[in-house]
């Protein structure tokens, strides 16, 4: 099973970084499921910008820890 850490763009710019096990299944969540992420249910549409793949789910949380820790224009800097 593979793993993905992404970051999402919503509809008021703002980046949200999450980590899961089916991405594009996550990407439709956050656009259309009424349970899951508050902060990007209020925020839609979202749009997937960046992804990482990682063998195992104690490496993807701990990358996403850390790029969850960055000021939001080292974000942009690895989206781009």
């Amino acid at each position: 099973m593979k793993f993905y850490v992404y970051i999402v763009e919503c509809a008021d710019k703002s980046l949200y970084v999450g980590c899961t096990n089916d991405l594009v299944k996550r990407i439709k969540q956050h656009n259309e499921s009424t349970w899951g992420a508050h902060y990007t249910k209020i925020r839609r549409p979202v749009e997937l910008k960046y992804s990482e793949t990682f063998d195992n789910l104690k490496d993807a949380r701990r990358r996403e820890r850390e790029i969850k820790g960055w000021r939001r224009e080292k974000k942009l800097g690895l989206i781009k």
